[in-house]
């Protein structure tokens, strides 16, 4: 998701920004690789402007003309040597045009042979690359032979191209590696009358209009930030004319403007798409102007509230600034303010909290609430790279971890409430089940993880197969309910070291002794192996200075590098167990 609000997004004024681009004002480097078989290079100076603006230099390797199979499958060619992080492959309808006018058989044939081509072309890639693969769909065609009749013909070109299009996304569902770029959505929202440039394909072979590129340069930065952990984790949100029309605490429950059908439509309209989000694992928060006891009101009362008061994660209800309130729920979720977008109808509000909380994204939403749903979904803040059965219980481990907060003020000190909680951990070598968690822990985590290094589930998938690391994953519950999968250690043992590769976990199990416990465990793997040393690595970014001296609270002596990235070292035999109230090692499960 690009944070890309009140810039130019015209293909003229891009263009011109790319060329004032400083590579000093950014903070990472992302290497993408182009393959199409149209004209690729009007994608440059977009991609590495929109980028920029997030904070990205963009290293970019376009292949030539119509070259996808030849880069894929030829082991040495510019493609590999290049070492993207990200394949973008873009095909075109105009091109599938030309090839389907020369077929030689049968039109549901050809739809099915150009399937499985796209999929020996992903085969090619991942045989030589760890990159992620982004392949696009097609657009759908503006002519149609048979009018309304052509999509009852099976071997009509509209049906050909939808067919095709249901094919790569059924084969990309079974594969690890593989994202869908959905270029037809882009070019549907924006119109196809506009879309297409039939003019400079013919000159140049132009992807699509020069107008629409921008569009389509930021569908693709979307998802590539994505995969670099820039996701939306919480909605917070306003309530009165937000998700209900009036003031609850003048109009009362009968008063305020909500309804399945009418005039408070578009407030019920929104509040299943927030419910839709929910279920895919995006939080909800409240942050209103008003007495908790209105702010309620509706939540247990309205016949026509979508969301229920369950729904909601943290609900702040108080007279306290909209900025003071979205860092409270902030801290309460512990999430980064760059991970929440914050909704509210009161320009007010929002210039309010774009000044104090410049990180949280602001969406400027329009004056009608019946444009609501629609200005948020053509934002496209909601990108992703994955879906786990986590994400869909992640409401409930948010209000688990609020009872034991709750649980906590009964009990005299730390200890006795830790002891209390009967804490099991589970740890194991990457299995196919968890892989889409772990990558997605990998790519979202920023505060507790040592090095940052950001793997696909591809990636995860090497690992899990590769015989000489040890690559665990960490799952933790307790009396009160499940915590889920929450950490991720990937170990190398080396002549006569036992190197922590990475080190993740998430920021909602601190201060439980899960890192004690998995330190005891690679101390336990290292003398298991007759290792002499573990030696560990930190990678200072801007957010997870809160382990910069991880290594040193357990023992480790820094033995090179600096403040920003610093090599630590463990004498196995000076280490002592670590006393923790998890389930002892010797009931931990690592398999190998």
């Amino acid at each position: 998701m690009s944070n890309l609000q009140s810039l130019p997004m015209d293909y003229g004024g891009l263009v011109k920004a790319s060329k004032r681009l400083d590579p000093a004002a950014t903070s990472h480097k992302i290497k993408i690789a182009l393959l199409s078989d149209a004209a690729a290079q009007q994608f440059g100076p977009l991609l590495r402007t929109l980028f920029h603006r997030n904070g990205f230099e963009a290293l970019l390797y376009e292949a030539p003309f119509d070259g996808i199979e030849l880069e894929t499958i030829n082991a040495d060619s510019g493609l590999y040597h290049f070492q993207p992080d990200l394949i973008f492959i873009l095909n075109s309808v105009q091109a599938l045009r030309a090839s389907f006018s020369k077929r030689a058989g049968d039109a549901v044939a050809f739809a099915e042979e150009r399937a499985r081509g796209i999929a020996k072309i992903w085969d090619a890639i991942q045989h030589h690359s760890s990159a992620t693969v982004v392949q696009s769909n097609f657009v759908m065609p503006y002519e149609r032979y048979f009018g309304n009749f052509d999509q009852k013909v099976a071997g009509s070109f509209s049906s050909v191209v939808a067919s095709l299009n249901a094919a790569i996304a059924e084969k990309a569902r079974s594969r690890s590696g593989i994202l869908l770029n959905d270029v037809d959505a882009v070019a549907s929202w924006l119109g196809r009358r506009q879309w297409f440039d039939d003019r400079l394909w013919d000159l140049a072979k132009a992807f699509c209009a020069l107008e629409s590129l921008p569009a389509l340069a930021k569908n693709m930065v979307d998802i590539a930030l994505a995969t670099r952990g820039r996701v939306v984790k919480c909605v917070v949100l306003d309530l009165d004319n937000t998700l209900w029309g009036g003031v609850i605490g003048d109009d009362g429950v009968d008063g305020i403007v909500l309804n399945a059908h009418g005039d408070g439509e578009a407030f019920y309209r929104l509040q299943i798409y927030l419910k839709e989000l929910l279920q895919r694992g995006i939080l909800l928060a409240v942050c209103s102007k008003n007495e908790m006891s209105n702010a309620l009101l509706p939540f247990e009362k309205h016949p026509d509230m979508v969301l229920k008061r369950s729904d909601i994660t943290v609900f702040l209800a108080n007279w306290n600034d909209k900025a003071e309130n979205i860092q409270k729920a902030r801290d309460i979720l512990n999430i980064g303010l760059d991970s929440m977008v914050f909704l509210d109808d009161n320009p007010f509000e929002r210039s309010l909290v774009r000044g104090v909380l410049p990180e949280v994204i602001v969406p400027e939403l329009p004056e009608d609430p019946a444009d609501y749903v629609r200005a948020i979904s053509e934002l496209n803040l909601f990108e992703t790279t994955a879906f786990s059965k986590e994400d869909v219980n992640r409401a409930e481990l948010y209000r688990a971890e609020a009872e034991r907060r709750d649980a906590q003020a009964a009990f005299a000190n730390a200890d006795e409430f830790l002891r209390s909680l009967e804490m099991r951990m589970v740890v194991a070598r990457f299995d196919s089940f968890h892989l889409p968690r772990i990558a997605q822990l990998i790519q979202r985590s920023n505060q507790f993880n040592l090095t940052t290094h950001r793997y696909s589930e591809a990636d995860c998938e090497a690992l899990m197969k590769n015989p000489d690391v040890l690559p665990l994953y960490a799952k933790l519950s307790d009396r009160l309910g499940d915590h889920g999968l929450i950490g991720v250690i990937v170990l190398a043992p080396e002549n006569e070291d036992l190197t922590i590769r990475d080190w993740l976990m998430s920021c909602r199990v601190l201060a439980r002794g899960v890192e004690q416990t998995l330190m005891n465990l690679v101390v336990e793997k290292a003398r298991e192996r007759n290792l002499r040393r573990v030696r560990g690595e930190y990678i200072r970014t801007a957010k997870n200075q809160m382990v910069e001296d991880f290594f040193g609270r357990f023992g480790f002596t820094q033995t090179g590098g600096d403040k920003d990235h610093a090599y630590w070292t463990l004498n196995v035999s000076e280490y002592q167990c670590k006393e923790t109230f998890i389930s002892p090692a010797a009931e931990l499960v690592a398999a190998e």
